[in-house]
């Protein structure tokens, strides 16, 4: 008789979505889908709008992360501009991406993702939350939540205010970084560089207690997209948009943002409103890649600061086979939030990070504009066209979270037919299928997490309808 189990809702991710598994009639799982159930349209509702009004509109997708749609929106409007932005303001927009992504991976990783780490996969849920850590680790619970503060203040300095600041802006950004704003950022780096350098080091002390789930955790050969420099470094803001293969080998060394469609071909499933992109020429689903922090590290051959450089030295001495498992998300996280930290002290030591100069002024000169940038979660892409009027006349996104959404569904299922048998689900069991899914960090919408044990469902259900069986948790 076949089954279905459905997890609903997914928890301690950002957003809403739930997890349905196909069993076979011996209880053995053999399909899964994470399905994302909510619909929000930015696409059609943007088109109209004067364009300087996209990246101010862009950053309600997000609440979690709106710096990064403002980047790429306002990079795509540059491109519209044609005009040469501003070093100062090239600097400053890299500082506030990196700050968003250090807030962003601090949420993820202490928040979301250290209850299973830190207490256990098959701990009591109703300890396997934030506070549940603050109790066993404090320490780490405080370097969590003053990392987020340092992405959140630094932002705040930067832009104003720490959600949907107004501050990037087509040409470059609004109002130049003060004096004193420099030196506040600069004294809170210390602190956070040690936060970091603590998490790290207990995250790789506790590797050897998770060697079953990174064997399974979204573990398998696939595409790597993500930005790098010329000189093949860690990069966020610009750079080359590069793609290597299942052996780690380039295989597209900088794409054409003029042409992504000719690379990067859009699917969709009935099950789920987010879209699959994949790899054009391998075809759909072949051409599934992922994207993210895992992505970045195996694409970059170094990060470019000191301590990144060295950590980052580290986590390749595992071989490129070893640094497929989607549980490495979690590693390279840190290693991130260890760049973020000190390539803001880098750039806050610049000659000219304080000069005024941080806006060139123009119309519309171009047609067209395509932005990429680097989210937290990957590689973000703004498309947009305007008429005469300036007034945009189509929009096309690339979430970063749809760019691995393919991984996810495949990970889903690696992940429950080794935990689910016999039509039989523990709550550990349960909490690793949700796990993966916490590995890649989907940012689905803006949302809020529950504390404690969130409500779960679970329904098995006869070909003819009949539901045969049921557990109940919350």
């Amino acid at each position: 008789m076949t089954q279905t189990i459905t997890i609903d809702p997914v928890t301690r991710i950002e957003g809403h979505s739930k997890i349905t598994l196909f069993l076979d009639d011996v209880g053995e799982v053999r399909d899964a889908q994470f399905h994302v159930t909510q619909f929000r349209g930015f696409e059609l509702l943007s088109e109209g709008r004067p364009f300087r009004e996209m990246p101010s509109l862009m950053a309600r997708i997000c609440g979690i992360c709106p710096i990064s749609h403002l980047i790429a929106s306002a990079k795509a409007c540059d491109e519209l501009l044609a005009v040469k932005i501003p070093e100062t303001a090239i600097k400053l927009r890299q500082m506030v991406n990196l700050a968003q992504m250090v807030q962003s991976h601090a949420l993820s990783f202490f928040y979301l993702s250290s209850p299973d780490l830190l207490l256990g996969m098959d701990s009591n849920p109703d300890n396997r939350h934030i506070f549940g850590v603050a109790q066993t680790h404090p320490e780490m619970a405080r370097g969590g939540v003053r990392l987020r503060q340092f992405g959140q203040h630094t932002i705040e300095i930067l832009a104003g205010k720490r959600i949907h600041p107004a501050w990037l802006v087509p040409g470059g950004v609004t109002t130049p970084l003060s004096k004193e704003g420099r030196d506040e950022i600069l004294a809170m780096i210390p602190e956070a560089k040690q936060f970091v350098l603590n998490a790290l080091n207990l995250f790789k002390a506790r590797m050897s207690e998770f060697e079953e789930e990174i064997r399974v955790f979204a573990n398998f050969p696939s595409l790597h997209m993500g930005l790098v420099t010329k000189t093949n470094a860690l990069e966020f803001y610009d750079g080359d948009l590069r793609i290597i293969d299942v052996d780690g080998k380039v295989l597209v060394p900088a794409m054409d943002k003029y042409h992504y469609q000719e690379t990067i071909g859009e699917a969709v499933e009935p099950y789920s409103y987010l879209k699959s992109p994949y790899y054009k020429p391998r075809g759909y689903p072949n051409g599934m890649y992922r994207v993210g922090p895992l992505s970045r590290l195996n694409l970059a051959s170094h990060a470019g600061t000191r301590l990144a450089d060295e950590e980052l030295a580290l986590f390749k001495e595992m071989s490129f086979e070893d640094r497929q498992s989607s549980f490495h998300y979690h590693y390279a996280r840190l290693i991130e939030m260890l760049f973020g930290v000190e390539r803001i002290e880098q750039l806050l030591h610049s000659p000219d990070i304080l000069s005024p100069h941080v806006h060139a002024l123009a119309s519309p000169n171009a047609y067209e504009g395509v932005g990429i940038s680097e989210a937290p979660r990957g590689t973000l892409l703004h498309h947009y066209k305007i008429d005469e009027d300036g007034l945009i006349r189509y929009v096309n996104l690339i979430i970063a979270t749809g760019n691995n959404n393919m991984a996810m569904n495949r990970g889903v299922l690696q992940v429950a037919q080794k935990y689910i048998h016999g039509g039989q689900a523990s709550e550990g069991a349960l909490n690793r299928v949700e796990a993966v899914i916490r590995a890649f960090d989907p940012c689905l919408s803006c949302s809020t997490h529950a504390i404690g044990q969130m409500p779960l469902h679970i329904e098995m259900v006869s070909p003819d309808g009949e539901v045969v069986g049921e557990v109940k948790r919350g």
